[in-house]
């Protein structure tokens, strides 16, 4: 039980830096390197240089609020109501995986 602590705890501690992300996202502010320990800062936390270096690499190149926009879909996405409509959606879901993959790549090293 000690070591699902431990993990959840590091998984919490990196949510930190995600937050700030989104949170400068939000306001329009560059999510930089330098943003992002400002606001780790100011919230309190001590700063881990390599979890804001690593979070700011794996956000290059991403346009946050495309995945947001993604994220929301997948979540309020209708349950299916006849049998026919479940084997149409599969079809339809492995190609948007495989689009999002190359964009979120560098988040799942976040999370391990």
């Amino acid at each position: 039980m000690k070591m699902n602590k431990k993990v959840l705890m590091e998984r919490k501690n990196k949510m930190e830096y995600v937050y700030a992300a989104l949170l400068l996202h939000k306001l329009g502010k560059e999510v930089s390197e330098e943003n992002i320990t400002k606001v780790v800062q100011s919230a309190g936390a001590e700063v881990d240089n390599s979890k804001v270096k690593s979070l700011v690499a794996s956000l290059k190149g991403v346009d946050i609020e495309k995945e947001l926009e993604s994220a929301s879909l997948v979540s309020a996405a209708p349950a299916a109501t006849t049998e026919e409509a479940p084997s149409q959606e599969k079809k339809e879901e492995k190609p948007k995986e495989e689009e999002k993959a190359p964009a979120a790549e560098g988040l799942s090293a976040l999370f391990g």
